[in-house]
């Protein structure tokens, strides 16, 4: 393939160039076929009809997944180009619509969805039954820029260019643990250190989060019995008495069988920010949808913090 002469990226296909983006991202067709909703053989024929129309090899396959080629190298630097002034086309129709309705897809993570996200879409497409509320959640932080997400909702600040943010609200987290295992074990004291305690905290990738370091802190000597990387994971092993774990207020109020401990001082919060790309301040569905989330926060609808 590499002695024809090269036709360049302006014959290729978008829709293969969005497959060779995918794949060089992911590292794997299994990731690529994921982020895009297509099977893998679909990717390959799209990958493979890419290279054959710029006359390249751009991408390597061994043991470790796909690596970029030279060629491949080049051509990323145009298709992103391509994609960006795409997505930008995109945001700027999304952001022009008049009417309340459409699709509007929102990240956050997995806890928060079903917690406090959940009920307020909820009320909010029995209002505006021409609005589709798609919800994603996701433990990595989905690119606004890239439309992966219109609306973002993290507890962290977003770092991409020309996204719009706003701080939601405070998120009080609280110890936990069940009424069997308190009686099992007594109550945890920080002055003894845990030891014969067990702890449920997030799992190893997420270990840096100031839960997780103020839970050991406090109870150096207690042994680890569990870990998710899912809030609500991590409540049912708490109140199927496997430990004590720090959870958000909505996660541990909101599950039966488990009640507050106290460990001399509460655990850190979070905040919570919401973001969206600039392009799309002016889209009535999104902004139907973030003041209708502010307001309910505001009057008391799903828990925040006390």
């Amino acid at each position: 393939m590499g002695s024809r002469r090269p036709r360049g990226v302006v014959s290729a296909n978008w829709d293969d160039l969005k497959v060779f983006l995918a794949v060089a991202r992911a590292g794997s067709l299994v990731g690529a076929a994921r982020s895009l909703g297509q099977t893998q053989p679909t990717m390959g024929r799209r990958l493979y009809a890419l290279e054959e129309a710029v006359g390249h090899k751009l991408l390597r396959r061994d043991a470790e997944g796909f690596s970029l080629t030279q060629a491949g190298a080049a051509v990323l630097a145009h298709a992103e180009r391509m994609e960006e002034e795409a997505l930008a086309f995109e945001r700027r129709l999304a952001g022009q619509a008049e009417e309340l309705g459409g699709m509007l897809r929102v990240s956050s993570s997995d806890w928060f969805a079903t917690h406090v996200l959940a009920p307020v879409v909820a009320r909010f497409s029995q209002r505006h039954p021409r609005a589709v509320v798609e919800l994603v959640t996701d433990t990595r932080l989905v690119s606004l820029s890239r439309r992966e997400s219109d609306l973002g909702f993290r507890f962290l600040r977003f770092q991409e260019p020309d996204v719009l943010q706003k701080r939601l609200m405070h998120v009080a987290y609280e110890a936990y643990a069940s009424p069997a295992y308190l009686a099992r074990h007594g109550v945890p004291s920080p002055t003894t250190g845990g030891e014969g305690h067990a702890l449920i905290t997030m799992d190893t990738a997420f270990s840096e989060l100031a839960d997780v370091g103020w839970l050991t802190r406090k109870l150096p000597e207690a042994r680890f019995a569990g870990r998710s990387n899912n809030r609500d994971v991590q409540a049912r092993l708490c109140a199927a008495g496997a430990g004590i774990a720090v959870l958000p207020r909505q996660v541990g109020e909101a599950t039966p069988g488990l009640e507050r401990v106290w460990l001399d001082e509460p655990p850190p919060g979070r905040d919570v920010w919401a973001g969206y790309h600039r392009d799309l301040h002016r889209l009535p569905l999104l902004r139907a949808l973030l003041e209708t989330v502010t307001g309910a926060l505001a009057s008391g609808g799903p828990p925040v913090s006390g």
